[in-house]
């Protein structure tokens, strides 16, 4: 061994650093699929760059669509940015003359265009406060992880560029051999020599081949069987800590914290389902999510359409009816979270000023009132029609009816003051 110092190469590690895994990334990206794709490959491209199921990356875009809007942007990204798997360039840089791509200029154009709107409308506004820029934030670093993880893994290969043809080198005119690589012919044999002259006993020919038995056929492989699948306990967490958040958000709604709607309690459980299944993608697991994720993606784009920005939990659920006969009786508050709400005030004798208040989730709500009473009305419903005495509204997102009716008789009746809003279902309020 000598005393010289040896020079060893470094080890190939993992990446090092922000900028050195985006550069790689970028070097590396994923490549759209021609096969198995749904729309234009992006979620394929990604389960097959980072060894992921493409549905768990569809269930995912979908998920933060609804969270926040953000995953019609990621897609749209990925098409004008990830080449096809037998492009030289992406969409993006087709357009800008960078190389040859599937995606013509056209289409790249509207791809840019329709990716600002989508970007427009991620972030200026959701049925989730910050939706927009939380599902960029998760998507953002769920991509980065990935990369840093299992980068190495599955890298694209190379795309080939088109052979360039070499140019004709020929004189043009057609003949019967090739000039341009034809063989100079041998010089002529000697006159009068006859190679067969010669005693063909002196000839000088290779042995025969020798026969050999052919190979005898492998053996068939043994039968293995399948492995048992390994069961993560990423779904069963998530699971428990979704019930966990729900259970929190309807309790704070039933203490009367104001922020924990119902938008916001099933926007909090899609986070939480969302970042199980990026967590299930990483230790190869969860998928028994995808089960919960979807019905909650579809409440959530219920309550996008549908205002359900007052629903409360509080209240209850079935039919409530009411007849106070003295004003003692009447409640400051008849509150139900789903059930109809039926409320007689003909009953009271005339006396003092009354004032109530009915609150309804879902449901219909309806007041009678006596005929010569003075009432004071303030009647809204989020999706429904309301009808107080001669005004009424039909539809969704109307505004109040808000007013005072002085019954048959004039002024100078009961006064009763009546405030009634319902989240979704009819509101009624007439005299009897």
């Amino acid at each position: 061994m000598s005393g010289a110092s040896e020079t060893r190469a470094p080890k190939p590690g993992p990446l090092n650093g922000f900028e050195e895994t985006v550069k790689d990334f970028w070097g590396s990206r994923p490549r759209r699929p021609h096969g198995g794709r749904k729309v234009a490959g992006v979620a394929a491209a990604i389960g097959n760059r980072y060894g992921l199921d493409p549905v768990v990356v569809r269930v995912a875009l979908v998920v933060a669509t609804i969270f926040g809007g953000f995953g019609v942007t990621f897609y749209l990204l990925g098409w004008l940015f990830l080449p096809g798997e037998s492009d030289d360039v992406s969409g993006f840089e087709g357009l800008i003359g960078r190389g040859r791509s599937s995606v013509s200029p056209a289409f790249a154009v509207v791809l840019s265009i329709l990716t600002v709107v989508s970007v427009g409308g991620s972030f200026s506004g959701s049925w989730f406060d910050g939706g927009g820029l939380i599902s960029f934030a998760l998507l953002g670093i769920a991509l980065y992880l990935l990369h840093r993880s299992r980068g190495h893994e599955n890298r694209p290969a190379p795309v080939t560029p088109r052979s360039q043809y070499t140019a004709f080198t020929g004189n043009g005119a057609f003949t019967m051999t090739d000039t341009a690589t034809a063989e100079a012919k041998s010089p002529a044999s000697p006159r009068g020599w006859d190679p067969l002259a010669a005693d063909p006993a002196g000839w000088d020919l290779p042995d025969a081949p020798s026969y050999q038995d052919p190979p005898p056929p492998a053996p068939p492989k043994a039968f293995k069987a399948p492995e048992p699948r390994h069961r993560s306990k990423v779904g069963s967490a998530t699971f428990g800590l979704a019930v966990v958040t729900a259970g929190a958000g309807v309790l704070a709604n039933l203490n009367g914290v104001p922020w924990f709607s119902a938008q916001h309690i099933i926007g909090l459980v899609l986070g939480v389902v969302g970042i199980g299944l990026v967590t299930g993608a990483f230790v190869r697991g969860g998928r028994g999510l995808i089960g919960l994720a979807v019905p909650l993606a579809i409440a959530g784009m219920i309550l996008t359409t549908v205002p359900f920005q007052n629903f409360d939990f509080r209240g209850g659920a079935g039919d409530l009816n009411e007849t106070p006969r003295v004003a003692t009786d009447v409640k400051p508050l008849y509150q139900h979270a789903a059930g109809d709400i039926d409320l007689d005030l003909t009953k009271l004798p005339v006396g003092s000023p009354i004032t109530t208040n009915v609150v309804n989730g879902a449901g219909n709500s309806t007041i009678t009132v006596p005929d010569t009473a003075d009432v004071t009305f303030d009647c809204r419903t989020g999706a429904g029609t309301a009808e107080c005495f001669n005004r009424s509204t039909d539809g969704i997102s109307q505004d109040s009816l808000t007013g005072t009716d002085y019954g048959t008789d004039g002024v100078g009746g009961q006064k009763i003051t009546l405030h009634v809003s319902n989240t979704v279902g009819d509101v009624e309020v007439r005299r009897g």
